[in-house]
Order: structure tokens, then C-alpha cells, then sequence
């Protein structure tokens, strides 16, 4: 699957796909504008969608479809991954691969798609791209932490720790890497990482949870 757009400036497309380490030309301030256009367009989307949704709600639903993760899933399906434009050190320790790259490049293209062809057709991308997501929340879903602390409540196993393990990155682009440690009858410890450290800490809770209800069925 690749972006449903045909560019017209195709210099925009190759800009958008270009990281800093490749060069001082690079994506960073089509990020800023495309994360921008990101957020109002689902926003509204939801603003439409949720009529009943509170404000509470509307922003743990944005927050669930444009955290960095998420993103950087979107832009793998999108291959975006594969046609970075990378610094070699960054390429020879898969940049590629790494979610804030992908999250970053794929907001860049939104930005991209704006200036070339204008409002309109950048919000009908995202509402192409966002409405089955959309339609997959739940509004009643919790986020991992809270259904595995509530799992191991339910079972009285004690409360799940988190401990940071590494950070790296600058400011506009950290990444953090999160343990998960579970008590159990003997520690367990269950990795995660994103470009929060609360989202480090939701995917290593994600780990956490899935392993342990393996284990018990």
C-alpha cells in the first residue's frame, strides 16, 4: 500500500521523505506543519463521529489514533519505511525501522499533500486514512496499563513497575525503551519502547498483559 496521492510537486514527496541526517534540506518543518493539520483534521472527525463524547473522551481517542505508535504503524502499511531518505549511520542502524523516523515522515507528507494540492484534499486523505480506525475504537477501551494493573488485582498479584532503561534522541525526536515488571510468583520483566515514555510504558504493559493471559489458559 502507498499514499492514495499523486503528487503534482514531486520535489514536495522527496523533502517529506528526507531525515536530517541526510541532510540540512530535510522533513522537520513539514513534520510541524503536517502534525498541526493532523490533529485539527481528526479532531474534527471526531467532533463528528462521537456527537456524545465528551471532551475527556474526544482527546484520549485522538491521543489513541495520533500518538507515535500509531503513526508509525499507518506509515509502515504505507511503506513509507522504504523509501526514506536516511544519513548512513541512521540507515546502518535501521532508522528505517524505528517509529519516530516513520511517525515524523508520515506527518511530513501530510504537510506535503497540503502544499500541494491544497485543504481539501489533505483532509480527505486523513478521513480516508482515519475513519476504519475510528471505527475500531472503542468507547469504552482502557489503555494497557489499566487492564493490567485491573488483571492483577483480580488476582491479587501485585501492582506492575515501571523502570526506564534507556533514552536517546533530542528533544524533537526522543526514544525511550520502558520495563515492565511484574511480581508474580517471581519477577518477570516485559520490554517496550516509543517516543514517550508513556508510550514506552503502554507497549511494555501491552507485553505484560498478553504473555501473562497466555500463561494462564
Amino acid at each position: 500500500m502507498h499514499l492514495p496521492h499523486e503528487f503534482h510537486d514531486a520535489a514536495l514527496a522527496e523533502l517529506a521523505l528526507t531525515h536530517r541526517s541526510a541532510g540540512r534540506h530535510n522533513n522537520e518543518r513539514l513534520e510541524f506543519l503536517g502534525d498541526a493539520l493532523l490533529n485539527a483534521f481528526v479532531a474534527e472527525l471526531l467532533f463528528e463521529q462521537r456527537p456524545r463524547a465528551d471532551e475527556g473522551e474526544l482527546t484520549r481517542q485522538r491521543a489513541a489514533l495520533v500518538n507515535g505508535q500509531a503513526l508509525a504503524q499507518l506509515a509502515r502499511e504505507l511503506d513509507i519505511g522504504a523509501r526514506l531518505h536516511l544519513g548512513p549511520g541512521e540507515m546502518k542502524s535501521g532508522g528505517q525501522r524505528r517509529d519516530s523516523i516513520l511517525a515524523d515522515a508520515f506527518e511530513a507528507l501530510l504537510a506535503a499533500v497540503y502544499l500541494d494540492a491544497g485543504l481539501d484534499t489533505c483532509r480527505a486523505l486523513v478521513r480516508t486514512l482515519f475513519e476504519p480506525r475510528i471505527a475500531l475504537l472503542e468507547k469504552s477501551a482502557k489503555d494497557a496499563k489499566t487492564r493490567l494493573q485491573e488483571w492483577l488485582q483480580q488476582r491479587a498479584l501485585g501492582l506492575p513497575q515501571y523502570e526506564l532503561v534507556h533514552s536517546s534522541g533530542s528533544d524533537h525526536a526522543p526514544h525511550f525503551e520502558v520495563d515492565c515488571v511484574l511480581a508474580l510468583p517471581e519477577p518477570q520483566h516485559f520490554n517496550g519502547s516509543g517516543s514517550s515514555r508513556r508510550a514506552a510504558e503502554q507497549e511494555a504493559a501491552a507485553h505484560a498483559l498478553a504473555a501473562v493471559r497466555e500463561r494462564r489458559t
